[in-house]
């Protein structure tokens, strides 16, 4: 493991009023409610901060889903919870033109969607004037399958390409409220004493190293593996906390008709279907199944990935004759409350904390359920439990996206950058960018693109080695600054990387070796790779 940020001191002894297990999402709001609440909190997540199902997600912030539940309440907590966030984070999370495609031969009827859309426009509000999209709609309704005599509906709903971005402007809140954060750092067991969970018995894989740390109240937020700590610290459940679902998606190139706003539709077997235009690519899916199996290594079937792309030329046929490369695909498991015999498609949105004293074990607290959109509402619901009483806070953004290309221009002359390269500094780190311009005006070297095919710096991956907790190299070049998921990374541009980053943190031959090393396996472990992009066309007959 090839550390590059501050030295972490041991956390030995040390009493924390809130242990917080596991940083997604959910754990990372968790914490930083906690903290801002005036709790002395602690964070610790087994592998890095959204590398989970946080960062496997559909990548979307919408209400749609509740209110098609009959969940209004939800809904509106959502929506009025996602305009906050987008005050807080315009440069994240991007209200969006939708699109809604639906056939003859669909579960859905073109009256019942438009009168669910109508009822969304009204509680959310809408920016965006559909006749200002009506030649893409036009475009896409040509290239569907006209056999199916779709009807196209317009609404309007936020994208947000990069959850691990919202982690990480999580993460650096929740620690400058005080709250000590630790990553690839194990829970090995709940310590418990006469029926109270005292404290965490933890593994610190930077240094190899284990410590004891007391906690008077412990939240289990590890999502997926949740039950797992459980039966790993002795804890007896009258019953499981959760059901996992696999989601499991594709990632291919644009063909000839594809959608240039996200298309919402169905599977050919008649499953909700996103194909979202995302980092220069399409990200089409989810394919569900009910999983319990390790959530660390899960992968995508080649059964799945036939039936996204089966689903895919069922809606398009241009896509069958064009054949798209599919270049990678990945799996992630969300835990929802625990229901027998589950089907994935009628999976509660709502969201549980189990107190464990019913157990037999007071001060523990698991958090199941759970999405990108309702991380902030469980929360507020986990701190108002444990006593944390917070304030709504809601900074404004220091620039208005109106004015990107005037603050890119600024911010290029003072980092002695590129426009472009100034431009995918804000984009993913907003009001940090300042922090990382003056960085990279030291010297050359910072200025240095990651690779010959980004615009993102290296001065960008050291802010994330010093300032956000990057660890590895995968911490870095997919999550904090997540060059490595798009469609040009390569083995080369990993390289690249790792001789750039070096010559300025300073690693040897053996330490750059380690870290490329490191980053293929968990990038190869991340994103599957079919052997073959063949077309699988016989198949989808």
């Amino acid at each position: 493991m090839a550390a590059s940020g501050p030295t972490r001191p041991s956390l030995a002894g040390q009493h924390f009023q809130i242990a917080v297990i596991g940083g997604g999402l959910i754990g990372l709001a968790i914490a930083r409610e906690c903290a801002r609440a005036g709790k002395r909190t602690l964070l610790v997540e087994q592998n890095d901060f959204a590398s989970g199902a946080s960062g496997r997600s559909p990548r979307m912030f919408s209400g749609l889903r509740a209110l098609e539940t009959g969940n209004v309440s939800l809904a509106r907590d959502i929506l009025r919870d996602r305009d906050e966030l987008i005050r807080e984070f315009p440069h994240l999370l991007q209200p969006s033109h939708f699109m809604t495609a639906i056939g003859n031969q669909s579960l859905r009827s073109p009256l019942t969607a438009r009168t669910g859309l109508w009822l969304y426009r009204r509680l959310a509000g809408s920016s965006i004037d559909p006749a200002a999209f009506e030649l893409e709609r036009k475009k896409v309704e040509r290239a569907l399958d006209s056999t199916q005599n779709f009807a196209v509906l317009d609404y309007e709903d936020v994208l947000c390409d990069f959850p691990e971005r919202v982690a990480a402007e999580w993460l650096l809140d929740a620690a400058a409220a005080g709250a000590v954060i630790r990553n690839h750092t194990q829970v090995l067991a709940v310590d418990i004493a006469h029926n109270r969970a005292r404290g965490l018995l933890l593994r610190d894989w930077t240094t190899n190293s284990e410590d004891c740390i007391e906690a008077t109240h412990i939240v289990n937020a590890t999502g997926a593996w949740a039950d797992r700590l459980c039966q790993r610290s002795a804890i007896k459940l009258r019953k499981p906390l959760s059901t996992g679902i696999r989601s499991s998606y594709m990632v291919v190139s644009y063909f000839p008709g594809a959608p240039t706003t996200p298309l919402i539709s169905e599977t050919f077997d008649g499953r909700p279907l996103s194909i979202l235009p995302w980092n220069d690519q399409l990200l089409v899916g989810p394919v569900e199944t009910v999983d319990a199996s390790d959530p660390g290594r899960i992968m995508p079937s080649p059964k799945e990935i036939e039936a996204l792309q089966k689903s895919l030329e069922k809606l398009f046929p241009k896509a069958r004759a064009a054949q798209p490369e599919v270049r990678f695909a990945f799996s992630g498991i969300r835990a929802v409350p625990y229901v027998p015999d589950l089907d994935p498609a009628k999976a509660p949105l709502n969201h549980v904390l189990h107190d464990h004293e019913h157990d037999g074990t007071a001060r523990l607290l698991s958090v199941v359920g759970g999405s990108l959109a309702t991380a902030r509402i469980v929360a507020r619901d986990c701190a108002a439990t444990l006593g944390a009483k917070t304030t709504a806070r809601s900074a404004a953004p220091a620039h208005a996206p109106a004015l990107l290309d005037q603050w890119a221009s600024e911010l290029a002359h003072a980092a002695a950058v590129s426009e472009e390269a100034a431009r995918g500094i804000i984009e993913w780190h907003g009001n940090r960018a300042e922090d990382i311009a003056r960085m990279a005006r030291s010297s050359v070297e910072l200025r240095t693109p990651l690779c010959p095919h980004t615009d993102h710096i290296v001065a960008e991956a050291v802010y994330a080695y010093t300032r956000e907790f990057a660890v590895t190299l995968g911490d870095v070049l997919l999550r904090r600054v997540p060059v490595a998921l798009g469609p040009c990374w390569s083995e080369n541009c990993s390289r690249e990387a790792v001789l750039r980053i070096g010559a300025v943190v300073g690693w040897n031959d053996q330490a750059a070796g380690a870290a490329l090393e490191s980053f293929e396996n968990e990038r190869n472990a991340f994103l599957y790779r079919p052997r073959s992009a063949a077309r699988l066309a016989t198949a989808a007959d």
